[in-house]
């Protein structure tokens, strides 16, 4: 599990591997990540954008952004969370996943959350290090 906290709003990040969605013979990795934003402060926010930066074994990176998470742009009151699950092809066995969440508070400031840097590591990548 890996966790990030920016102006009282956590984002946790669970990866995990997909064997029977991968096929390592044709160099396909695939991982699904399941992502929770808790918002511990004390006003609204809603999510606006997501930034993720994508890094594979062999150093090669891609950008995604793009509006909201799975469809979606999700407003949090103190105390709420939300939650979901999205997925990753790399062409090699392990990678890196980062980003930030481009949020905006009942006030109407707008402001980067932090989704922390976690490890997609296949068992074919065993003894190799990211």
């Amino acid at each position: 599990m890996y966790n990030a906290v920016t102006r009282d709003v956590h984002v946790t990040v669970m990866p995990e591997y997909l064997p029977q969605r991968s096929d390592p013979q044709a160099g396909l990795y695939f991982w699904m990540y399941t992502v929770e934003i808790a918002n511990h402060g004390a006003r609204r926010v809603q999510l606006l954008r997501r930034h993720w930066i994508i890094t594979d074994a062999r150093g090669l990176t891609e950008e995604v952004r793009g509006p909201g998470v799975v469809g979606e742009q999700p407003m949090l009151d103190p105390g709420q969370s939300f939650r979901y699950t999205s997925g990753c092809p790399l062409k090699s066995p392990s990678g890196m996943m980062r980003g930030t969440y481009q949020m905006v508070d009942g006030e109407g400031e707008v402001f980067e959350v932090e989704i922390p840097a976690f490890s997609l590591d296949s068992p074919e990548s065993l003894g190799r290090a990211n």
